[in-house]
């Protein structure tokens, strides 16, 4: 070798052994240089002859033309190219500053530590040069080696590595993108990746129906991952929620495949259990679920501990699969498809006893049920719309007490049954505070008569009052009888129409039985039909009615239903104490 290079060995090597032999105190020893490759590994075996007990081994690490002190001091050092890797966007350059005549090769490599280097790309190169890479290219074990021929008849090339990529985040994304989870039946697995991935596996439970995989430990402890090489799972037998995961320790990334799925079928649902053993041989059952490992046999609100019963019978049965056992730990796989079946046979049994109901009361109420059907039978052979999208009714009537009310309501929920959109202040009573009676009321009108609706005036004594006292007062308004009494607030726009006679098509009057005489209405609404109510209901429906819309059976029918409806809440209203309406009272119609 090189004066200077053998100058350089042989000051370290002497270094070495002085200070070994020192320590020992039993002298010093000198030897001449000998030949050794920059950055190599020497090892140095002394001893005595005839041979002592004790021996002196040294381990020496050369340097090689990293080191500053050893380039200026080695010729062949010299030669060794000023490197510099630089980012552009996607792209990464590798300048090489070295003279111009100099030849040299450049390759790129995998060191793969779990195996032989792996050769990517080489190149015979002479002067500067810029290499450039893309970003994806990149990986933690891509390394570059440079090949330097000194002198032309030297055999022996100058060699230097380097790996600049090793703590570069670009290049561990790209190893992990690019390793593959590969399972090999019936329990393998393996890992392929460029390089050694820093990652570590274990073994987990998917459960049907998405959800983290839930890790088991120590079934499978976490581990160093060895690339590129079949592994053996620690299991008994197989099941296709078990699943291998790989978390990588750079960024948290993750690799998961389930086992055999393509020949075990899709996943189960199936409850795992975890059996733990002490020393004294003293075991205790949980089964695994996404909020953990629930005792079995404990009062938790969660499926396994429900059927915790169940499934330790199972287990003790035999009905369970073994999947891992230790002197710790063991692993079951019980199924529960017989569990879901009874929750299936207890939802039809609670449809069996629903419609059992429903065919009790169609018995008790069938006349009425039956009035109903043969309505809805009508009306879809007839083509006709839905209630929804029928002639629009606007009812006014004058809030006199609660069980009037209770009577409008009524008569308006059974017309809603018909093909007839109803309006009444009863169901309006936000926007009749939010706008006022008479603006509320004005609204309605004039959209119900857009529409070609029509207007239904429902008398009774309060009502009469109203009208007669607005007669007599001519133009003035009389006051409103409450905030919601939309009846008082209309007159002055209803009285107008018959007066000038636009009524006739446009509005409809009605009184209920026993509560007025058709004398007490007034005679400037006998100009419209005045019906009363529910003797004459087969005439007033046919009036609200569009023109030719119901043949006269449907429409007696409709009468009935609407009559049965309305009948009860009429006679709770009769039969009031103090009512009015009594003999020894007086009557409600003013007579």
């Amino acid at each position: 070798m090189g004066t200077g290079k053998s100058l350089k060995v042989r000051k370290s090597l002497e270094e070495q052994l002085i200070q070994s032999l020192r320590s020992l105190e039993t002298g010093s020893v000198v030897f001449d240089c000998f030949e050794a490759a920059l950055g190599a590994e020497v090892r140095i075996w002394s001893y005595t002859q005839p041979r002592y007990q004790k021996e002196l081994n040294l381990t020496q690490h050369l340097p090689d033309c990293k080191g500053l002190e050893v380039r200026d001091s080695i010729q062949s050092c010299w030669a060794l190219p000023w490197l510099n890797v630089s980012a552009d966007g996607d792209d990464v350059h590798l300048v090489l500053d070295v003279s111009e005549d100099q030849r040299f090769g450049l390759s790129l490599y995998w060191n793969q530590v779990q195996g032989p280097t792996k050769p990517w790309w080489h190149r015979n190169l002479t002067g500067p040069q810029t290499i450039t890479l893309n970003h994806t290219d990149l990986f933690p074990c891509l390394c570059i080696q440079f090949l330097f021929q000194v002198w032309p008849l030297e055999p022996d090339s100058v060699r230097t590595s380097i790996c600049p990529f090793r703590e570069d985040p670009r290049a561990h994304r790209n190893l992990w993108r690019a390793a593959r989870l590969q399972l090999l039946p019936p329990r393998g697995w393996r890992l392929d990746a460029p390089c050694s991935l820093p990652a570590e596996a274990t073994l987990c439970w998917q459960a049907p129906g998405g959800g983290p995989c839930q890790s088991l430990v120590p079934p499978l402890p976490p581990a160093n991952v060895t690339v590129n090489k079949a592994l053996e799972l620690p299991l008994l037998n197989v099941h296709p929620n078990l699943c291998v995961q790989q978390v990588s320790s750079w960024e948290k990334l993750q690799l998961q495949e389930c086992l055999w799925v393509d020949s075990l079928g899709p996943l189960k649902d199936d409850m795992l259990l975890v059996e733990t053993r002490d020393p004294h041989n003293n075991r205790s059952l949980c089964a695994l679920e996404p909020s953990g490992c629930t005792p079995l046999l404990s009062r938790a609100s969660t499926r396994a501990a429900r059927l915790g019963e169940q499934l330790l019978q199972d287990l003790q049965s035999g009905q369970c699969l073994q999947l891992w056992d230790d002197d710790l730990r063991a692993l079951w796989a019980c199924p529960m498809d017989k569990y879901v079946h009874q929750r299936w046979a207890l939802v039809w049994l609670a449809c069996l006893l629903f419609v059992a109901v429903l065919f009790l009361l169609f018995l008790f109420r069938k006349d009425q049920v039956k009035g109903w059907l043969r309505l809805l039978k009508e009306d879809i052979r007839a083509g006709r719309k839905s209630a929804t999208r029928g002639r629009a009714a606007l009812l006014l009537y004058s809030a006199e007490d609660s069980g009037f009310e209770r009577l409008v309501s009524a008569l308006a929920s059974a017309l809603c049954q018909l093909p007839l959109r109803v309006a009444v202040d009863l169901w309006s009573r936000r926007e009749l505070s939010a706008q006022g009676p008479l603006a509320w009321f004005h609204a309605q009108r004039r959209q119900t008569l857009q529409e070609g609706g029509v207007v239904v005036l429902l008398f009774s004594p309060g009502a009469v009052v109203l009208c007669r006292e607005w007669l007599q007062d001519g133009a003035s308004t009389p006051a409103p009888q409450g905030p919601h009494d939309a009846f008082a607030a209309s007159l002055s726009c209803v009285l107008p129409d018959f007066l000038q006679g636009r009524a006739p098509g446009r509005y409809v009057g009605a009184y209920f039985d026993g509560l007025l005489h058709s004398d007490a209405v007034p005679a400037l609404f006998r100009s419209v039909p005045v019906f009363s109510l529910p003797s004459q209901l087969p005439g007033f429906l046919g009036t609200l009615q569009e023109p030719g819309d119901p043949r006269p059976g449907l429409l007696r029918e409709r009468a009935r239903l609407v009559s049965q409806a309305l009948q009860p809440a009429l006679d709770q209203l009769l039969k009031a104490p103090g009512d009015p309406g009594d003999p020894e009272d007086g009557t409600r119609d003013g007579t």
